[in-house]
């Protein structure tokens, strides 16, 4: 077992709206230890995205955590002031953002927003920050390092753009990498190159790396551990192992379902039925049994407790049956 960088207990998150408060994130816990690649999935609004903000103190203006706790580095992250956060954003945990042409300042050149963290947190002087800043270009395999640090996001390709993100990310060697599906809108050779990068950064600097995505095949490719999220819960929490080899909740099935297997000529594709609860829709018993095709009565009337398949394999389900005989 490593040592444990990130813990989040029992978070919940909650937006403020017309409606009254709205929670999108609801008692979700894990951790994460160094040198380790967590990948939260679900679908599209279950959640994932949310927690990562959370976790980096990034949510909405009209967002807040209104209970539980995060704990990086064993010290509580969560209610921190904006100032002190600040110093930890960026220098200790850094986030690759899903889009890196809305996440780069189209305005600014490449190299001042690489030199930004490094003067800020690191205190180096402008021509200090432009040596490093065009090391880490050359880092994450970016040609001609030093006429790239004088142009424009416009004038990167969006392959060359995520590299960019990866570089300014890990300026300051965080201990935590946040990558919010660092792979959407790229192409499939792209695609592989940019988790192949990740990958071999976190083994150089043993960051712990936390990933956002709806990929299962990104999933299989980086994790060591997974976590399921559905409609602002936690459903399953395994190795990646478990998971794909041994799925218990219906929702973890009906994801690995979804995607397609070239090696099993009688392999068929098969869709989740329904779709993902609005925030404001209350639901007695288990937030999935309005699309689980196994539905029973408990789980209708009674929300699921946690049961344990292994020390490390846990799972939200009725249907599990030694949960149910528990």
């Amino acid at each position: 077992m490593g040592e444990t960088l990130l813990e989040v207990k029992n978070i919940v998150t909650e937006f403020r709206t017309a409606d009254g408060q709205l929670p999108a994130v609801r008692d979700v816990s894990f951790s994460l230890q160094k040198g380790e690649t967590l990948c939260i999935v679900g679908e599209s609004g279950c959640g994932k995205s949310i927690t990562s903000l959370s976790v980096i103190g990034l949510l909405p203006s009209n967002g807040k955590i209104t209970s539980g706790e995060i704990l990086y580095e064993g010290n509580p992250i969560h209610n921190l002031p904006q100032e002190k956060m600040r110093k930890i954003r960026g220098n200790k945990i850094s986030m690759i953002f899903q889009e890196p042409m809305t996440a780069l300042n189209p305005v600014l050149t490449i190299g001042y927003q690489i030199r930004e963290p490094l003067m800020i947190h690191h205190g180096l002087s402008k021509s200090e920050a432009t040596k490093q800043g065009i090391e880490l270009l050359k880092q994450v395999g970016i040609p001609y390092p030093e006429k790239r640090m004088n142009q424009y996001p416009h004038e990167l390709s969006g392959g060359m753009r995520q590299r960019v993100m990866i570089a300014i990310a890990l300026s300051c060697n965080p201990g935590l990498l946040i990558a919010d599906e660092p792979t959407t809108a790229l192409d499939v050779t792209i695609q592989a190159q940019i988790l192949d990068l990740i990958k071999a950064l976190k083994e150089k600097y043993n960051m712990g790396v936390m990933m956002i995505t709806h990929d299962m095949g990104v999933v299989a490719e980086v994790a060591d551990r997974v976590m399921v999220m559905y409609a602002g819960k936690k459903v399953e929490e395994g190795t990646v192992e478990e998971i794909f080899n041994n799925p218990k909740h219906p929702y973890t099935i009906g994801l690995l379902n979804s995607v397609p297997n070239v090696d099993d000529p009688d392999f068929e594709l098969e869709s989740i039925p329904g779709s993902l609860p609005s925030l404001n829709e209350q639901i007695t018993g288990c937030r999935f049994h309005t699309r689980c095709q196994f539905a029973t009565d408990i789980c209708r009337t009674k929300e699921p407790t946690v049961y344990e398949v292994s020390a490390s394999h846990k799972v939200s389900c009725w249907l599990t049956e030694e949960g149910v005989n528990k």
